[in-house]
């Protein structure tokens, strides 16, 4: 009887450690950046997107990188845990204030470097503005939007894009820039006005004339010289740009990536 609750708590325990790794594994916030309720949510989200296509989609928080790059770090913490062949990691490290993304496997043709820079571009703004909740749903959004359009086989490159969101500009704001336009322009003419004063109305310019000041008795033009600047066409290239930048890992994995301040 004791072996089997022996047994029976040792199963329990087991269950419970893999339940808490399948559900933390792909978000890390070491450096406690997010809410409980946040940290459920955006997991949530993680463990879909990475379902459903098939990669690991991880975000990693820390306070330092232990004297390692961004890259470095990145990529080595997805290199040495237990993450599938293809993934991408989004490192924010609080030490210096950077990011990286680091892409593996077939994430590296999924995300190339145009799509990362893009990426980038869709949650800086609510990164640098601490919104850490907002920049992590923004990551996890595109990143899905990208592995879409990848299993199309016509991954999003330089050349082929999905538009920026664009903030609506209501009328309110329209209606605000007018008046601001308008007191400024009333500002600007009665400023110009005052400088005026000395300034009246005449018919005729023959007061700005001296009598017998200009005497015109001979009138000649002559050619004197020509300029000519040639510029050289520029060349059409012969490549199309794109694709993805490579490095290799402390582990000798493939990676591909980019990042920045934040």
């Amino acid at each position: 009887m004791k072996r089997i609750s022996l047994f029976l708590l040792v199963f329990l325990l087991l269950f419970s450690l893999v339940t808490v790794h399948a559900t933390d594994a792909r978000l890390i916030d070491a450096a406690d950046l997010l809410t409980d309720a946040e940290e459920a949510v955006l997991t949530e989200r993680l463990d879909a997107v990475s379902a459903k296509y098939g990669v690991d989609v991880v975000i990693v928080t820390a306070d330092t990188l232990e004297g390692k790059s961004p890259m470095a770090y990145a990529d080595d913490y997805y290199d040495y845990h237990d993450y599938a062949p293809d993934g991408i990691l989004l490192l924010v490290s609080m030490e210096d204030r950077d990011y990286w993304i680091s892409t593996t496997g077939s994430c590296i043709r999924s995300f190339t470097d145009a799509g990362i820079s893009y990426i980038s571009d869709r949650f800086l703004p609510d990164l640098s503005a601490g919104d850490y909740a907002g920049a992590f749903a923004v990551f996890v959004d595109t990143t899905g939007e990208f592995l879409a359009q990848a299993e199309s086989g016509d991954p999003y490159d330089i050349f082929h894009m999905p538009e920026m969101p664009r903030e609506p500009f209501g009328w309110t704001r329209v209606a605000v820039c007018a008046v601001i336009a308008f007191i400024f322009g009333l500002i600007v003419i009665g400023s110009m006005k005052k400088k005026m004063h000395s300034v009246s109305y005449q018919r005729a310019a023959t007061q700005y004339v001296r009598p017998g000041s200009l005497n015109v008795t001979l009138a000649q033009d002559f050619f004197l010289y020509r300029t000519v600047t040639r510029v050289a066409r520029p060349k059409e290239s012969s490549s199309s740009g794109g694709g993805s930048s490579t490095h290799t890992s402390s582990s000798g994995s493939s990676h591909g990536g980019g990042g920045g301040k934040f």
